[in-house]
């Protein structure tokens, strides 16, 4: 069996990219110097769950377009509030790609858009959710 071990996030502007996820989750990024265009995710502490990542420019093709279809895996991020979030998502220049719905028994979701047009999820855990 794998895991998956870590993300990147593909961009047309990496500065107003790394801006907006560091407004919304608080994410560190460090030039990779053996790489052009290449930054390294730090998307939280090395001592708690999760995966760290990577940002990089978008190859030739450009941006998915608004309303296309997920062409890619998408990431949830675990939140402590999924209201503050999305509020800090929406004013950082992010857009809904899906409102918060419940999963019950287990929290709540939404997905949105970040800056470059790439789909993302949403969630915080909650055992009361309905």
């Amino acid at each position: 069996m794998s895991k998956v071990s870590r993300f990147e996030i593909f961009v047309d502007e990496p500065e107003r990219a790394m801006a907006f996820y560091a407004a919304v989750f608080g994410w560190k990024f460090e030039k990779w110097t053996g790489l052009n265009d290449y930054w390294m995710v730090m998307a939280g502490p090395q001592n708690e769950f999760g995966i760290n990542g990577g940002l990089t420019r978008r190859p030739k093709g450009g941006s998915p377009s608004a309303g296309s279809p997920v062409n890619s895996y998408v990431c949830t991020v675990n939140v402590q509030s999924l209201e503050g979030t999305m509020n800090l998502v929406l004013s950082n220049g992010g857009s809904v790609m899906k409102e918060k719905v419940a999963i019950r028994g287990v929290g709540w979701m939404a997905y949105f858009y970040d800056t470059e047009g790439n789909g993302f999820g949403i969630m915080q855990n909650d055992n009361a959710a309905n």
